[in-house]
């Protein structure tokens, strides 16, 4: 990761993840906690520049729609498809238990490879700023990368631990020789982790937005994207919540897990579908300062 202190004045040292040009100073700065998310820059010359942490990392600073948003957005487009209709009595009506199975296990490959482009996203976020204001990439693509400064890094690297765990709970939940123990511990168990991590993800992707730890920001296209994320993680949460496996063999409360899954599906691909018109958007102006 390139950072380097900046220092708004000789008293205050503000551990910014981006190497801005050495006649600029800060400001201001905004963030959630330790991480810094939002920068104002005073040039030599009077003038201002902007540097947000999502507007960087996604290119949103950028004319066009980058490659990688098209494909993040089709791939949870797919997966939460998956999660929306599987739990829909007339599909399994239509198609039996084993395929509703296997619909979910699908859905979370597909949320799985869309949230390893974004940790990858993530992993190769700009690393310092020009004198034009233009967010700049060094080095080759990375894999992984270490920038535990950065707030997107937390959130989307967490995001990729909790689908894999749906990936565990989805594939382990196509048997039906687990007993109500087994079925607690090896299904409901990740389940409920998956459900943990994504819900963290979506606040600190929402804290991301709002430069702090939370606030309205309602024509912001961006804002609406990590509230329905946010949205999205409660409904997992809550259908975690209803499928405990009760001694009798039964879940807690069906609706309340097939309800939360309908609705946290509907929000993540509302959510995906956003992406498109967020980088499309020329919202990138004083609204964001």
């Amino acid at each position: 990761m390139a950072s380097a202190p900046n220092t708004a004045d000789s008293s205050t040292t503000l551990a910014v993840p981006v190497v801005a040009p050495a006649d600029w100073s800060i400001e201001s700065t905004r963030g959630f906690g330790p991480f810094v998310t939002h920068v104002r820059y005073r040039l030599a010359d009077g003038s201002t520049r902007i540097w947000q942490s999502r507007d960087g990392r996604k290119g949103l600073d950028q004319p066009g729609v980058p490659r990688r948003t098209w494909w993040i957005a089709i791939l949870f487009c797919i997966g939460s498809t998956c999660f929306t209709v599987g739990p829909l009595p007339f599909y399994e009506q239509w198609v039996g238990t084993r395929w509703v199975g296997i619909t979910f296990f699908v859905g979370s490959i597909f949320f799985t490879s869309a949230s390893a482009l974004c940790f990858i996203e993530a992993a190769n976020a700009p690393g310092a700023v020009g004198a034009d204001g233009s967010q700049r990439r060094h080095g080759p693509l990375r894999l992984v990368a270490w920038r535990p400064r950065s707030i997107d890094w937390w959130a989307t690297g967490v995001q990729l631990i909790g689908t894999f765990y749906f990936n565990v709970m989805t594939f382990l939940a196509m048997s039906d020789s687990w007993n109500v123990q087994q079925e607690n511990r090896l299904v409901w168990r990740p389940d409920t982790v998956g459900s943990i991590c994504f819900l963290v993800a979506s606040y600190l992707a929402w804290a991301e937005v709002c430069h702090s730890a939370g606030r309205l920001r309602v024509r912001d296209v961006s804002w609406w994207i990590v509230v329905l994320n946010l949205l999205g993680s409660i409904c997992f949460g809550v259908s975690a919540v209803g499928a405990f496996t009760l001694p009798t063999g039964d879940a807690a409360n069906l609706w309340l897990d097939n309800a939360g899954t309908v609705a946290g599906g509907v929000c993540f691909f509302v959510a995906a579908a956003l992406l498109v018109p967020e980088a499309r958007s020329e919202h990138r102006s004083a609204e964001h300062d």
